[in-house]
């Protein structure tokens, strides 16, 4: 098993269809013990889940609203109490919002970057001490094909904007973390089927965008997840500051 004794930290986790859960799962099945957090209550009966699933697992759920620096640091404290380590870090929370550039609200701006920027911070700035002080650890945050191409298939500038920054702070985690042993990367999925983008997506537009896509499908959750299991694992050792895409080829550059 690739994570056999690992703990590795999910957030964004409580939603079924979504990245993080899947991710949580994947981790589980290749013998992690893994924390989930969401800002939702849900998050505890989804570890409930994972464990029924996988019954030689280990799962707990914390709630933690990533906008908060309080919240975040207590949940790395709470995970550093209880199994004294962290070995991933798999970054899944955010939110969409679509819209044009003029039609961006001073509200939804605000509440996009400070869930996907200032959130994908916070989370960092909490787990990152506890892996440099072990000298080892890996940080995988998902990002979006929008922050490659400047939007164009789901979400507005704003999302685009704010998962740019997240592939920028990536990159200079993996030059700043570095030196500690710590690895820092990024994946980028495009169409995936998940609430996170069936609710913000029509379907005429989802249609649209597979069309366009070389493999002529929306992506799994899990096949998402696959890739964070690799930059979580030790099988991408030498890797970081990468952005790893998973988008069916509708994003080829």
């Amino acid at each position: 098993m690739l994570m056999r004794g690992r703990i590795c930290v999910i957030t964004g986790a409580a939603s079924s269809r979504g990245i993080g859960r899947a991710t949580a799962l994947m981790l589980a099945a290749h013998g992690a013990k893994v924390v989930l957090l969401d800002v939702s209550s849900a998050v505890e009966g989804a570890a409930s889940e994972i464990v029924a699933q996988h019954p030689d697992s280990e799962a707990s759920g914390l709630v933690c609203n990533i906008v908060s620096r309080a919240d975040c640091d207590a949940a790395a404290s709470a995970v550093r109490h209880r199994h004294g380590r962290v070995d991933a870090l798999v970054h899944c929370a955010g939110i969409i919002r679509s819209g044009g550039f003029t039609d961006i609200s001073e509200k939804d701006f605000e509440d996009v970057l400070s869930v996907n920027l200032t959130g994908a911070f916070n989370v960092a700035r909490a787990f990152g001490p506890v892996m440099t002080e072990q000298g080892a650890g890996s940080i995988v945050n998902v990002a979006s094909v929008a922050a490659q191409r400047g939007g164009g298939s789901v979400g507005g500038a704003h999302y685009a904007a704010s998962k740019g920054g997240v592939l920028s702070l990536t990159k200079s985690l993996a030059r700043e973390l570095g030196p500690s042993g710590v690895r820092a990367n990024s994946v980028c999925p495009s169409l995936i089927e998940t609430d996170f983008v069936t609710g913000a997506v029509s379907g005429e537009r989802i249609r649209e965008l597979t069309a366009s896509l070389p493999l002529g499908r929306p992506g799994r959750p899990d096949e998402v997840a696959a890739a964070c299991l690799f930059l979580a694992s030790d099988l991408s050792s030498y890797v970081t500051g990468a952005t790893l895409d998973v988008n069916g080829g509708g994003h080829i550059h």
